[in-house]
């Protein structure tokens, strides 16, 4: 059985109810095409809808599908690496469930694959149906993240990709907590491509990235891949002690040279406060770093799996 799986899709889900069926029908038509033996395996991060009897259904209708069913909601990344730990394609391609990611180009992926490239990533042309709020900051924090790290992570593109199985087994031996799973991919390297495509507009539902997500998403790829915020607060030390030191003697000049007196209480004020809150930033971005310190410590497993569907038992332990 583990010999024969060609293919397996990874398809994170979170209370996707209203669109989850129509992703299992153009995922089946798209790998049916193969005419490979395939797998498709849900991972079902806590939803709190019918997401899971849906996919239930779907398991045995079709012995191709199958479902990892976690124990509560563990975030987006954290489905992306059960499915891998899962999975026994010799390919292995990840795409959300809202359909903004066509399957057809799984086809496009697969060709490439074949070329000898060991990833195959997505590359968004443009994006429709998003906001110009989510456009903007998503264009500018790929741009931010490419210049502060040495990693060459392309911009534009999201975890939509097909990664060959060495891949897969190197990342499934990285031990990071906070996972950035796109940069942990490009930090691995081998051969990798791009295919370009337009993405598509949410078939049902709504995002599950709102803002908070978002923020914490960016915090997560930029504390993982750059230590730059880090020598930021010496940056900003070392000018903010000269622009300090020019004013000191500006001062100085004044009461010496001039008879200008100057009241002081508002220009103290606003120095004061400026300074205190470069402190505070610079303390809460230390503080990012030392968190991520104390989660990888801690030893916890990534996931824990409530239940498992389609799976025999020699593939994986049901204890993660």
């Amino acid at each position: 059985m583990n010999k024969e799986v060609k293919y397996s899709v990874i398809v994170p889900v979170f209370n996707e109810e209203l669109v989850v069926k129509e992703t299992y029908k153009r995922l089946k038509a798209v790998m049916d095409a193969t005419d490979q033996e395939y797998e498709i395996i849900f991972v079902n991060d806590g939803s709190v809808d019918n997401t899971a009897e849906i996919l239930v259904e779907i398991c045995k209708a079709d012995n191709k599908i199958k479902l990892i069913d976690f124990s509560r909601n563990f975030g987006h990344q954290i489905s992306i690496t059960a499915g891998m730990d899962y999975s026994l394609g010799q390919a292995i391609i990840v795409i959300d469930a809202d359909l903004q990611d066509p399957p057809e180009i799984i086809l496009e992926m697969i060709k490439k694959w074949e070329e000898g490239y060991e990833v195959v990533y997505g590359k968004r042309l443009k994006r429709n149906g998003e906001t110009l709020f989510k456009k903007l900051t998503a264009k500018g924090f790929y741009r931010i993240l490419k210049s502060m790290t040495s990693v060459n992570i392309p911009v534009d593109t999201g975890d939509f990709r097909l990664i060959d199985r060495k891949v897969c087994d190197i990342l499934k031996r990285l031990p990071e907590r906070s996972r950035y799973v796109r940069g942990l991919i490009s930090w691995i390297g081998f051969r990798q491509v791009g295919v370009e495509f337009v993405r598509e507009e949410r078939f049902a539902g709504k995002t599950k990235y709102p803002l908070k997500k978002m923020i914490k998403f960016a915090s997560d790829a930029i504390t993982s891949f750059s230590y730059k915020p880090l020598k930021l607060a010496t940056y900003l030390g070392l000018a903010l002690s000269t622009l300090s030191f020019l004013y000191l003697l500006w001062v100085i000049y004044e009461k010496l040279f001039t008879n200008f007196t100057q009241p002081g209480w508002a220009s103290i004020i606003a120095v004061n406060l400026f300074f205190n809150g470069i402190i505070l930033l610079m303390l809460g971005t230390i503080g990012e770093y030392i968190g991520r310190i104390y989660e990888e410590t801690k030893g916890r497993p990534l996931y824990i799996v409530s239940r498992q569907i389609g799976f025999f038992k020699n593939e994986k332990d049901n204890n993660i």
